[in-house]
């Protein structure tokens, strides 16, 4: 009897964790490599498992993919490694007549940068040839986060096979998904592309998918499958432990049979006992054909609330807008900055921008200076966000808390690496890209969180992007912000730009844009600070004529400031023709160079009315 056919009238079980197994006897390298070099071991924990009552075993081919392996210089070894892993499974299933699933893991986590949809399919299609050669009863696609990744592999897998898919889904909070799809509705549309059998693996512990299953109806043609952890994970002396009793494990395993489920296994945490206590409690226990599910009462998420000021990619379409850098101190002393925030609002800027913790060392934090710049100077604030200091967890909650404050306006960069800063030996985040981030706070302002949940409210980001101009071939990095287009950028501010020439060049490359783009103009204070960001600094170069002023200034430092500014005021003269916004970065806290800036933008523009009211 095939699988599908076994599952029509029976509730079966499924083996649990390999990983688990092997890491609590002190393996903790490759474990696709021992498929090869110790396929004894793997096959002593299929024979515990069945020997445990397992109806189904997996083969030990989770992360057997070119991209999984790369980590170990193993990405040759693909077809060597699911070879060895579907013949140890059978030998061992031959002798209790179990079945088994050759198993491809997800790719992508919350990043969807981790692999292309391209990339997957052919990750997929290899590791799939190699399982499906081996004669397995079905396919296992286990721990796939991203649903549509999980899609497209179940689309292409049934067009390479008719033997039976197992499908699941992998949820960050119980019932729905990182996108915000609701599980139920996720796994009927499993079911619609042709997997046979949907369900839930890893990540949430027994009572939580419990939880999650309430909400799920039973498919029209498919089977509900369910592996939870063993509990939530915890960590003692520096190891991973799942604190669980088995029992414990086996009546959640009967009360997911009373949710429909047909097909219980085990992940993170289980072991041979947590199968044996499933076995015990589903045995004599028929799955159930009709289920009743109450309807959940949808979560209104109420719309974002009014905003207080016209969003700076708005104006920016239409008239000048000109927003001035004024990083925090790196000190505890805060007077004089706020003075300066005050006279460069009061002269005119649309917003005062503060970057996060700019060349990795550590200022004041700017959504702090922001939140007092808000509510006691009532100077509007855009605060840039790394992806450098903050994980997944901090960039939701840092943004919610910005949401809070009313502070809406935000840079979303990647942010230098650490080890160009004070810290050299801290460590860099980057959970997301900058390009991620993007679409992150894009799915806050739809009032989803990260991981799906809703918010109750929409957030309401104006949300720039960086664009470095200064590289050798400027048409790359046009494509790089058209894909930050697509990721959500509202608009986009460049790196300060020192030539008249690269300004005419970023606006021919990007006129068949209607993203606004607001050119960077940062005044030079002397000659070592010109030569320290030509030769130092990643992304600014400066011209041979601009470095050659500023050297004859010598050490005259009031010389040096006003070239500095006579500089930048031809830049501006430049951009203000072809852009309408302008992104004025203050040096050293000069905002007296800025201010002159600012005034010399409104010369301009007052001298382009006049001549349009005379013409």
């Amino acid at each position: 009897m095939n699988l599908l056919e076994n599952l029509k009238n029976n509730v079966l079980v499924a083996d649990g964790a390999m990983g688990t197994v092997l890491y609590s006897h002190g393996i903790d390298f490759c474990y696709e490599e021992l498929n090869v070099e110790k396929p004894e071991i793997i096959e002593k924990i299929h024979l515990d498992y069945i020997a445990a009552g397992a109806d189904i075993i997996q083969t030990n081919t989770y992360s057997a993919n070119a991209l999984k392996l790369a980590r170990y210089g193993m990405e040759n070894r693909v077809k060597e490694f699911n070879e060895a892993a579907i013949q140890i499974a059978k030998r061992a299933a031959a002798q209790g007549n179990q079945y088994v699933l050759g198993t491809i893991g997800g790719l992508r986590g919350i990043r969807k940068s981790d692999a292309s949809l391209a990339d997957v399919l052919a990750i997929v299609r290899e590791q799939a040839d190699t399982l499906l050669a081996g004669d397995p009863d079905g396919l296992l696609l286990e721990t796939y986060y991203d649903f549509e990744e999980l899609s497209t592999v179940v689309k292409e897998l049934r067009r390479m096979t008719d033997r039976p898919i197992v499908a699941q889904v992998s949820m960050d909070e119980p019932g729905v998904l990182q996108n915000g799809l609701l599980l139920n509705d996720a796994l009927h549309q499993l079911e619609a592309i042709g997997a046979d059998v949907v369900g839930v693996n890893c990540r949430l512990g027994p009572y939580h998918t419990i939880q999650a299953f309430e909400k799920v109806t039973l498919p029209k043609r498919a089977f509900l499958s369910a592996a939870p952890n063993a509990s939530l994970l915890d960590v003692e002396d520096g190891r991973i432990v799942y604190v669980s009793e088995a029992d414990y494990f086996g009546r959640a395993a009967a009360l997911l049979r009373e949710e429909g489920v047909r097909l219980i296994g085990g992940c993170c945490g289980t072991t041979p006992k947590h199968i044996a206590a499933a076995k015990k409690h589903l045995s004599g226990l028929a799955p159930i054909t009709k289920k009743v599910v109450t309807p959940e009462k949808p979560i209104v998420i109420r719309e974002a609330d009014p905003a207080k000021y016209e969003p700076l990619h708005e104006k920016a379409k239409t008239t000048r807008t000109v927003i001035v850098e004024l990083d925090t101190p790196r000190h505890l002393e805060t007077e004089q900055y706020f003075i300066g925030a005050n006279q460069l609002y009061d002269a005119g800027v649309d917003a005062v921008t503060m970057a996060d913790n700019s060349l990795a060392s550590p200022r004041i934090s700017n959504m702090a200076m922001g939140s007092i710049m808000k509510m006691q100077h009532n100077v509007r604030p855009l605060v840039h966000l790394t992806c450098r200091d903050h994980n997944l967890i901090g960039l939701q909650s840092h943004l919610m808390g910005l949401d809070a404050l009313g502070i809406h306006d935000i840079l979303a960069v990647t942010g230098d690496p650490t080890k160009v800063g004070d810290f050299p030996g801290a460590t860099s985040v980057y959970d997301v890209s900058s390009m991620e981030l993007l679409q992150l706070i894009k799915q806050l302002n739809e009032g989803i969180s990260f991981t799906g949940k809703p918010l109750r409210k929409k957030a309401k980001f104006s949300v720039a992007a960086a664009f470095n101009p200064n590289v050798r071939v400027l048409d790359r990095a046009v494509q790089r912000l058209e894909k930050k287009i697509e990721c959500g950028a509202d608009y986009f501010i460049t790196q300060p730009v020192y030539t008249k020439e690269k300004i005419v060049d970023i606006y021919e490359a990007t006129k068949h844009l209607e993203t606004p783009i607001f050119i960077g103009i940062m005044p030079l204070t002397n000659i070592r600070n010109a030569e320290f960001l030509h030769h130092e600094v990643p992304g600014i170069k400066l011209s041979e004529d601009v470095l050659e002023r500023m050297r004859a200034c010598g050490d005259d430092r009031e010389k040096a400031t006003r070239e500095g500014v006579a500089i930048a005021k031809e830049l501006i003269d430049t951009a203000a023709e072809l852009f309408n916004g302008i992104y004025i970065i203050t040096p050293f806290l000069r905002y007296d160079m800025s201010l002159e800036l600012i005034q010399h933008i409104k010369e301009l523009d007052a001298e382009k009315e006049r001549n349009v009211v005379h013409a």
